[in-house]
């Protein structure tokens, strides 16, 4: 089901967000943080995170529930991940 890209996945979201915001945080050099960097190749993990923040909005039911409410913080949570990534590109 991860697979098919015209049905709506939770789990397709939440891996490329995620995923993006690891793949981010190597570009960045995170181990050694004396050595943090800016990496032209952070786009790429920036565009992944916004795809991966359309496949949750995907998610969204009209009518409120539970799952709805938590579909709404996985969003919070791709728009801090997207907002990292911003602040990693932004290094020197």
């Amino acid at each position: 089901m991860i697979f098919r890209l015209r049905r709506r996945s939770l789990a397709r979201g939440i891996l490329l967000s995620v995923g993006a915001f690891f793949g981010s945080l190597r570009l960045a050099g995170f181990p050694h943080i004396e050595q943090l960097r800016s990496s032209h190749w952070q786009i790429a993990a920036l565009l992944a995170a916004a795809w991966g923040m359309a496949e949750t909005a995907r998610c969204l039911r009209r009518k409120w529930s539970l799952y709805h409410a938590g579909v709404l913080i996985m969003l919070y949570t791709d728009l801090l991940i997207l907002a990292t990534i911003v602040a990693l590109m932004t290094l020197t």
